[in-house]
């Protein structure tokens, strides 16, 4: 046998035995963990969304801001109504996913924020809520929104999660939602600072106050780590960075998932760098073909739709799940409605809910 020869056979036999390696790896069968979650609910399955049934799942819907500052600026906890009429009215547009941004210092309360909307009683209304979505067939999105180091009252949304209070948050949500395996958890919305950073943690470009005063944030890795060990065993959302319109190293600092339950999470708008599908297949498209991904908030600033329905027809092509921001009554193009029984503000609401009835 001829030198040539001979290596191409070892050769052979190797990418073989690779191929063998990961086919065992590909049909093994799941822990009793992970099995015991795919059938309770939502789960993920490679870089797809399924259901209790096994059946592949693409969600789509829309932002319910509102809960992330009501409770700090002392008008209640909600931006109107929460009731489930104003749900049935989100169910009616046919939105199968609603992200539900909350504060930090409310879930907690802390740094006094009133009783009345903050600790247990915006936790009750927050749990009461995800219950009324989940009635009406709709996957929520609870996500951490608002947030501030040490005694700063959480009043925006700062460059990355705290070390102070994030790791309390994290738990407490997965203590509170461990039973419930038909919602995901948010750990951050949009960090500004580094892929590193957000994913460790540690003194390193997060700033708060108008002093800018740097603090030690907490990273994606301790959340994951905190939640899975509070006992939640179901979906995650990861966001990437700049505001999470970059996911360029989201593999590269994935946190490690026991349970392998996490979604990468973009944020989506038209007058963003990333808006153009030749962006979104450089850096969100590898992303989507390991994990499943997540358009978190998707929107534009004026009242047009053209380059929105580039972004969403790029995500219908890639089985991508987005929900549109907002479903409130704000006085400018933001906002998808003019009244909480879903009457279309302006050419966008109208165009989301076009694009959202197919789905019902």
């Amino acid at each position: 046998m001829s030198r040539l020869l001979a290596v191409a056979v070892v050769v052979v036999v190797v990418l073989g035995a690779i191929g063998a390696v990961d086919l065992l790896r590909s049909t093994r069968p799941p822990s009793a963990q992970v099995a015991a979650i795919a059938a309770a609910g939502l789960h993920v399955v490679g870089n797809r969304l399924e259901n209790a049934a096994g059946r592949p799942v693409v969600l789509r819907g829309v932002n319910r801001s509102g809960t992330e500052y009501a409770c700090v600026h002392g008008s209640g906890i909600f931006d109107g109504p929460s009731s489930a009429a104003s749900v049935r009215a989100i169910r009616s547009w046919g939105a199968t996913l609603v992200r539900v941004p909350i504060n930090e210092d409310c879930w907690l309360g802390i740094n006094g924020v009133s009783k009345a909307r903050s600790g247990a009683a915006y936790r009750a209304a927050i749990v009461a809520y995800v219950a009324q979505l989940q009635r009406r067939g709709i996957t929520p999105e609870v996500s951490l929104m608002w947030a501030a180091p040490g005694r700063y009252l959480a009043t925006y949304q700062p460059a990355a999660p705290d070390a102070d209070h994030a790791p309390a948050l994290w738990t407490s949500l997965a203590r509170i939602f461990r039973n419930n395996h038909d919602l995901i958890l948010g750990v951050w919305s949009e960090p500004a600072v580094s892929a590193s950073c957000f994913a460790n943690g540690g003194v390193c470009g997060a700033t708060y106050g108008p002093s800018n005063t740097p603090y030690r944030s907490a990273g994606t890795k301790q959340a994951v780590r905190l939640i899975r060990a509070a006992g939640f065993g179901g979906v995650i959302a990861i966001p990437g960075v700049e505001y999470a319109s970059d996911l360029s190293a989201w593999l590269a600092n994935e946190p490690h998932d026991p349970l392998g339950q996490l979604v990468a999470e973009a944020h989506v708008y038209t007058n963003q760098p990333c808006s153009t599908t030749g962006c979104l297949d450089r850096t969100m498209l590898p992303v989507a073909r390991r994990v499943p991904l997540l358009f978190g908030e998707v929107g534009q600033q004026d009242c047009s739709t053209g380059a929105l329905q580039r972004i969403l027809g790029w995500a219908a092509t890639h089985t991508v799940s987005w929900a549109a921001w907002t479903w409130d009554t704000w006085g400018n193009c933001e906002a998808l409605i003019s009244s909480y029984a879903g009457t279309p503000k302006n050419p966008y609401g109208a165009f989301i809910r076009r694009t959202l009835t197919p789905h019902a």
